[in-house]
């Protein structure tokens, strides 16, 4: 059952399509308007619902983050002018995302101008805000005038990366904590395919461990600790599931798939992305962890953010070959019951395509409900 077929039947059947477009996928509801006081005119509301159901990461019962943010900027990118591309999202997780209920997202148009326009989205289950966000979008200036970025991960981590092939990489676990690790490695848990994306982690052992990396402290300086995860495409970007292979290259020269790609890259900074953190620091046992507050930034449009290798001769089973980007991710601060986990998306040729910056829930100890540990 493809995932428009089950939504049109009970939530509890809605699925989890291999394929990122179709696990992006939404139908158009009807506009609502909104009057406010002192308006001239009622303020128009899109309205989108999701058809498949997000990833369920661990043995858990609430649902991936970056599913609810990705679609947010998903939906959000429905409502805009050809040539606007997201470039900046911020959105704040308010509660645990629910299998088997739709997400409604209502998309607001806070500004139309002529380079830059913002849309507020609200994601909601059974009625209730779950998600909110802010997403920016704007054209393509084509100038060039002036750039600056930090070394390319390839150049910095060259000997890390060569040593395997992406693909030869193990696949990113669900939950990246070693007890769930040894529970899967002893048979007592089975992993999920996740969805979307091919998310591959690389070893980084040898570089945590070396002298530089624990110099500061006896657990070492959490601030240096790395992790790279590598990352690409599932299936083809096109709607459109009868689309040929020369109608998807002119679509994706054309700029059709950048909010899409925006999307994919979104969806893959949030994967373990917090569970970086208490590896760095050393922490294995914790009562709480969830996401707070998510802001990626896209950098750059165009080629640098599609990821469809044209020149590449093998291909995949929609015909295409995908690129391999890679996430950088690291943890520049904690305190106060929280964390934040911080990283770098990379393209195959060094540029920095997108930052992302995550506030993140920690806790060792559980509080009861006067707000005593």
């Amino acid at each position: 059952m493809s995932s428009r077929e089950a939504a049109g039947n009970d939530p509890d059947e809605l699925t989890s399509p291999p394929e990122f477009v179709e696990l992006m996928a939404l139908e158009r509801l009807d506009d609502i308007k909104v009057s406010h006081a002192g308006a001239v005119e009622a303020e128009r509301v899109e309205r989108f619902r999701s058809l498949a159901a997000p990833y369920l990461p661990g043995d858990g019962t609430l649902s991936f983050g970056g599913h609810v943010y990705a679609q947010s900027a998903y939906a959000a990118s429905k409502t805009v002018g050809k040539g606007f591309v997201v470039h900046n999202m911020t959105g704040t997780f308010i509660l645990g995302g629910r299998q088997g209920v739709p997400y409604v997202y209502t998309v607001r148009h806070v500004r139309d101008g002529f380079m830059y326009c913002t849309r507020a989205v609200d994601a909601r289950q059974d009625g209730k805000i779950c998600f909110s966000c802010l997403c920016s979008f704007k054209r393509d200036e084509n100038r060039r005038d002036f750039h600056h970025q930090p070394a390319p991960v390839q150049e910095r981590f060259r000997e890390v990366l060569s040593a395997k092939r992406p693909e030869d990489q193990p696949v990113s676990p669900s939950v990246d904590a070693e007890w769930w690790i040894r529970s899967v490695q002893q048979g007592h848990i089975e992993e999920r395919k996740f969805p979307g994306l091919d998310v591959r982690k690389t070893n980084m052992m040898d570089y945590n461990k070396t002298k530089d990396t624990q110099r500061d402290t006896q657990k070492g300086d959490p601030t240096k600790y790395r992790q790279l995860t590598q990352y690409r495409l599932k299936g083809s970007p096109d709607e459109d599931p009868t689309a040929t292979l020369s109608q998807i290259k002119e679509r994706d020269q054309d700029g059709e798939y950048d909010n899409l790609y925006a999307c994919a890259h979104m969806y893959s900074s949030d994967k373990n992305s917090l569970l970086l953190i208490p590896r760095a620091l050393g922490i294995k046992h914790w009562t709480e962890m969830c996401s707070l507050t998510l802001t990626v930034i896209v950098h750059q449009h165009g080629e640098a953010l599609r990821m469809i290798d044209w020149d590449a001769s093998a291909r995949n089973d929609s015909g295409l070959r995908m690129k391999w980007f890679i996430q950088e991710g690291w943890t520049p601060r904690s305190a106060e019951n929280r964390a934040v986990h911080e990283s770098h998306l990379w393209s195959p040729d060094g540029t920095l395509v997108a930052t992302s910056l995550q506030d993140g829930l920690l806790r060792l100890r559980k509080f009861d409900r006067a707000g005593n540990l």
